[in-house]
């Protein structure tokens, strides 16, 4: 009912604008289709791309990236280096509010950087500051971030590390409260940790736009900031909506129920090309977007304890690379690219995706596709089909190799994949059992419980590679940010020195060889890289962002140029 009620509001709105008559003008309202909504408010726990384009519409981090791909200073007016690079000063702008009214100093990013340092359970924004020794804010308008050694991208560190309000957060930091001087009073207990608990609907931030109201799994309505320090954006609210299906999300586009649409089936942009008032948008990604077939293949002793959440129940024969070889020969990407994405999508070969530059390793050659030569390894590993079923079965017989197959429920792609996927690897005599799952659910069985077979999935990748990179580190495992339980010594020594070395030429080099490790090895099978493709309509706003280098319409460098068409 909600969501037909809010319906019925916009539309009723519209109807009043275009009727004019003198009345109090109409606020200027865009409307946003997407296919899921973010899966936590709270910075610190969330794992999904649309919790991240909210975050980047409602707080600010002390660098934005431009669609270039450069970074220049948010926060701070300047910033300068010591002689050995492991302390930077930042000068903050004057004059910047919390939503809430409250002034911003250097102290709530002191706060907040100190934060995301203290709290592992962060599975993402903890890892960035991975270097950092203290936060410091000396005044209102100073912080001194002071490194334990000199680190090739800083900016790439701190451009998700949003800015949080410490006269809100300090009470959900889980700090033991001070003991008393009275020694004759019992010590006080430690209070749990509640940062990764706290739900934060407020979101109380310093963005451009703050929250107004905000429906779990239905809608989140953005205000604008009249007051934000950047200049105030030409439209008074965004309204993110989400759609139960894919063919509901297009028909939305069409029907004008909605002004623009992150993403969209492949499949549909031939019909929307020719929809009246809509246009459709095709680039390179603002974030480079990859597609991956995530197997399990946790060793027994890298299993996350039972108090970690480990489950570890994936099919026994997926730890065998000879099987993962296999299923790699036997993926046709070609016929993924043309069916799934109609073409718009590149062959995918590594972890990291061939819009990031020299960071991607062009030198690897990817496994061919070859149905023969996939059925020859598992021949000669010993998997044969015991009893003319037609599905292999353990070289000891004791279970057949029929896969568990899962993927979000929000994912355009996956049900098409699965489908296509399922008849590839019947040919070399693997049967799989798909199933969608709810986004948060299959987080939980994946991460770090490890309790699936195949799960397809996808990552978009930061500036910077180590991001991506430090996925399949084995200490990673624990944390649930190492989906497929793959450990290499040799890839975490890697991991390690890449991260802090300067010569740029040495770090590419590293950088390419761990995308050799995790090919070779089947970490994951990577059928492809995507472009960007989404679609919005001429006759309500204009001044999309649609023909930069890169292409994010959701993003605040289009939402905050954007002014309704008169």
């Amino acid at each position: 009912m909600k969501q037909k009620l809010l319906y019925v509001v916009i539309i009723a709105a519209l109807v009043l604008s275009a009727c004019g008559g003198g009345g109090a003008k109409q606020p200027a309202i865009v409307r946003i289709g997407w296919s899921n909504g973010p899966d936590s408010l709270n910075p610190g726990i969330a794992w999904l791309e649309e919790a991240y384009t909210i975050y980047e519409l409602v707080y600010d981090s002390m660098y934005d990236l431009n669609l270039d791909g450069t970074f220049k200073l948010s926060l701070a007016d300047s910033v300068s280096a010591s002689a050995d690079g492991t302390v930077y000063t930042y000068k903050i702008k004057k004059g910047i509010k919390w939503h809430d009214g409250q002034p911003f100093t250097a102290k709530d990013i002191a706060f907040s950087y100190t934060l995301y340092k203290d709290h592992t359970d962060f599975p993402t924004l903890n890892s960035y500051t991975e270097h950092f020794v203290s936060s410091e804010a000396p005044d209102d308008t100073t912080l001194v971030l002071t490194l334990d050694q000199s680190i090739p991208n800083i900016e790439s560190r701190l451009i998700f590390l949003y800015i949080l309000p410490e006269h809100i957060w300090k009470d959900h930091t889980g700090k033991p409260s001070e003991a008393s001087e009275d020694s004759s009073l019992p010590t006080p207990t430690p209070e749990p940790n509640q940062s990764a608990e706290f739900e934060n609907i407020e979101m109380i931030g310093t963005g451009p736009f703050k929250m107004k109201e905000y429906q779990p799994n239905e809608f989140i309505d953005l205000a604008v900031n009249t007051e934000y320090y950047g200049g105030r954006a030409k439209v008074d609210e965004v309204i993110f909506q989400v759609f139960s299906s894919p063919d509901v999300l297009v028909q939305a586009i069409k029907t004008g129920q909605v002004d623009m649409i992150t993403e969209l089936p492949n499949t549909s942009v031939e019909s929307l090309k020719t929809a009246e008032n809509v246009k459709v948008a095709v680039g390179a990604p603002f974030a480079p977007n990859l597609a991956d077939i995530i197997i399990n293949q946790v060793a027994p002793e890298n299993c996350p304890s039972e108090a970690d959440g480990g489950v570890c129940s994936g099919h026994p024969a997926l730890m065998d690379k000879q099987v993962r070889l296999a299923l790699a020969y036997a993926t046709d990407k070609k016929k993924l690219i043309d069916v799934v994405l109609v073409g718009y999508g590149t062959p995918g070969i590594a972890l990291i995706p061939d819009g990031m530059g020299e960071w991607f390793n062009s030198s690897i050659k990817d496994f061919e596709f070859d149905v023969a030569k996939a059925n020859k390894v598992l021949d000669d590993a010993g998997y044969k089909d015991a009893n003319g079923d037609g599905i292999r079965d353990m070289p000891d017989g004791s279970k057949p190799l029929t896969f568990r197959m899962n993927w979000p429920t929000s994912s355009i792609v996956g049900p098409r994949m699965a489908e296509l996927l399922g008849d590839m690897w019947k040919q070399i005599g693997i049967t799989l059992e798909p199933q969608a799952v709810e986004d948060d659910a299959l987080t939980a069985k994946c991460c770090p419980a490890l309790d699936y077979d195949i799960i397809i999935w996808g990552w978009v990748a930061d500036p910077d590679p180590a991001t991506l990179l430090i996925i399949p580190a084995t200490d990673q495992i624990v944390t649930g940010y190492n989906e497929t339980g793959f450990s290499s010594p040799r890839y975490d020594e890697l991991y390690v020195q890449q991260g802090t070395e300067l010569d740029h030429a040495k770090r590419v080099q590293m950088v390419w060889e761990m995308q050799q490790i995790v090919h070779d090895e089947v970490v994951y099978i990577i059928p492809f890289y995507y472009q960007q493709v989404q679609a919005y309509r001429t006759d309500r706003f204009k001044g999309w962002l649609d023909s930069e280098i890169k292409l994010a319409l959701e993003d605040p460098t289009s939402i905050m140029v954007i002014e309704p068409v008169k």
